[in-house]
């Protein structure tokens, strides 16, 4: 088996070396040396395995060590399957914990702000998740509300940890720290800078994201992102991506879309673990499906019209375990009585 080698794991042990060379060098006689030259020489013979072209395989098995495994700790040396059981007892303790840290970063799931009704639906495939779902209510010195929802490439932990740092993003750029609000165009700009400085090579992410004041239009721009769903009385009305995924391109551009919205109209936005959904036989759930069952539920409030969805896409995988994080949201301007009603 060919082994593991990325310019980005290794930069992450040299880096290590580095700090460890630099506080061994400096340490006094107060502070023990013995932990930090032990994992020197940890770091050294992942170097070494590295330029024999052995690191990141199991000596048990002699395959390759889960890469996202590597990325999130290089000294990895074991794959799961031949974990000792002290060591798998503590992974999933570590597993739990960020699982707990990522729920945490979740908003509230049902919100109302002004005459915008929001709630979602957030489903992890594995203990942890690479779907990104956010809602920045108010935005500070605009008033408005902002909406996010994403999809990390990849799944797993390095998925999820990617998650956590575009969370980390948003919260930060959308408030204006430079005294500035950033309008959608270059909040997207910003962030896909930031993110593709941040990453390494071929780690990306689709996005979409909007902005709700109270004129009852939204504003829409979307990185590389599944069609957002816009549900009138008339219909269904996808509304496609404006730029490329965040994290191609360190200069991608963002255009912005503005869409009305009337009374008891929403926008529904999902990740591609709803639209890829297979059954049995293989057979994707499928976009204009999602659109089908939400068309026939305009008016429906978005806990209604989220869980007959929901429902939907869980039939067609008949009970079938989740391949794949799903996440939908749905975006309502409310009825002037302030309750929608259903059909």
């Amino acid at each position: 088996m060919a082994s593991v080698s990325d310019p980005y794991i290794r930069g992450q042990l040299e880096k290590r070396r580095e700090e460890l060379t630099a506080v061994i060098a400096t340490a006094t006689p107060a502070v023990p040396t013995a932990p930090y030259l032990d994992l020197l020489g940890e770091v050294d013979t992942a170097i070494h395995k590295m330029d024999q072209g052995t690191y990141g395989i199991c000596p048990v098995c002699h395959d390759p060590i889960e890469r996202e495994r590597l990325i999130a700790d290089p000294l990895v040396t074991m794959c799961l399957d031949h974990l000792t059981a002290p060591d798998r007892r503590a992974l999933e303790a570590d597993l739990e914990l960020a699982a707990r840290v990522q729920r945490g970063l979740l908003p509230e799931k049902h919100v109302r702000f002004g005459d915008w009704h929001v709630h979602y639906e957030y489903k992890a495939a594995r203990m942890v998740s690479g779907d990104y779902c956010d809602l920045i209510l108010p935005r500070e010195r605009d008033g408005s509300l902002l909406f996010l929802l994403g999809d990390v490439a990849g799944k797993g932990v390095a998925a999820s940890l990617l998650m956590t740092h575009m969370h980390a993003m948003f919260r930060s750029l959308s408030n204006g720290g430079s005294g500035e609000v950033l309008g959608l165009d270059k909040l997207l700009e910003t962030a896909n800078r930031v993110f593709c400085e941040s990453t390494f090579a071929g780690q990306y992410a689709t996005l979409v994201c909007g902005c709700a004041g109270g004129t009852g239009e939204l504003e829409l721009a979307s990185a590389g992102h599944l069609p957002a769903l816009l549900v009138k009385r008339d219909g269904v009305r996808q509304i496609g991506a404006t730029g490329l995924p965040l994290g191609m391109f360190c200069s991608s551009k963002y255009a912005v879309q503005r869409v009305r919205l009337d009374r008891g109209d929403s926008l529904l936005l999902f990740t591609d673990g709803i639209s890829e959904a297979r059954n049995g036989s293989g057979k994707e759930y499928g976009v204009e499906r999602l659109s089908s069952v939400a068309g026939e539920r305009h008016r429906w409030v978005p806990q209604e019209l989220l869980a007959a969805c929901m429902k939907d896409v869980e039939a067609h995988g008949a009970g079938a375990r989740l391949a794949d994080d799903q996440t939908m949201m749905v975006v309502q301007r409310e009825e002037s009585t302030g309750n929608s009603v259903n059909d």
